[in-house]
């Protein structure tokens, strides 16, 4: 049975992994088109058991803990929100959040205690140019060490950018009645690469909220290319958990 160990560079709380990048290990070598779904926080450092059924489906385990599990999916998307990265730019630096009052500022995807060079500094906020509705963009600049033979980043650091901007398009949503800050965990998230861009491609994510049911709440992302063509999509479940959850001490 084939193992992962998920270095600890690749946490979203301090203690367990980003659940983004945790999907995307799920998907290794699935169709182009998966949904992963997060069963408990993955830890960071030590020998994980990825298992592949016999009808398809992957699971991720830690010992008897079943951790992650995935399967093909088809996601489509109706109209998708786009940005030049002039105006992602511009949105990022008009995100509320920085190192004093980030739920997570340690996560590796948009956490603003990341160096440059080591997490993706992926910071979001509202454009201007959509009032009609809830949009979210900032800027990606893909690191050469996030590559593969290919030349082209990795699926699972696509899978971890389309994440937290899902997440920030549920906490900024006033239709959904959230304030801001409320902590919430990645549940579960689809996702379709296109294509991957190569390191130093000049990338725009977008993400606007979709709804909520109860303490669920849902968002959809686009990772657009240099030219504006679109790479990947996700639509992604959140979950509203208490603050000792979602720093996995309890």
């Amino acid at each position: 049975m084939p193992s992962v160990i998920i270095d600890k560079r690749f946490c979203g709380p301090p203690n367990s992994a980003n659940g983004g990048y945790v999907c995307g290990i799920l998907a290794t070598g699935m169709g182009p088109s998966v949904e992963a779904t997060l069963r408990a926080p993955p830890p960071l450092g030590r020998p994980l058991e990825l298992k592949c059924s016999t009808d398809g489906t992957t699971e991720l385990r830690d010992g008897a803990t079943l951790l992650g599990t995935a399967r093909d999916a088809h996601l489509e998307l109706g109209e998708i929100p786009t940005a030049s990265y002039a105006q992602a730019e511009e949105a990022a630096r008009r995100s509320p959040y920085d190192e004093s009052n980030h739920n997570l500022p340690s996560c590796f995807v948009c956490g603003p205690a990341r160096s440059v060079g080591d997490g993706l500094r992926i910071f979001v906020g509202p454009l201007t140019h959509r009032p009609e509705i809830e949009v979210l963009a900032g800027p990606w600049v893909p690191y050469p060490d996030l590559a593969g033979k290919d030349g082209r980043v990795t699926a699972e650091f696509v899978w971890a950018a389309l994440d937290c901007p899902t997440g920030f398009a549920c906490m900024a949503s006033r239709q959904l009645g959230m304030g801001g800050h409320e902590p919430i965990l990645l549940g579960r998230m689809t996702a379709r690469i296109n294509a991957c861009p190569r390191p130093g491609d000049r990338c725009v994510l977008t993400a606007w909220p979709t709804g909520r049911d109860g303490r669920k709440l849902f968002a959809d992302s686009a990772l657009l290319g240099p030219e504006g063509e679109l790479l990947a999509m996700a639509r992604a479940t959140w979950l509203l958990v208490d603050r000792r959850v979602q720093l996995g001490q309890r």
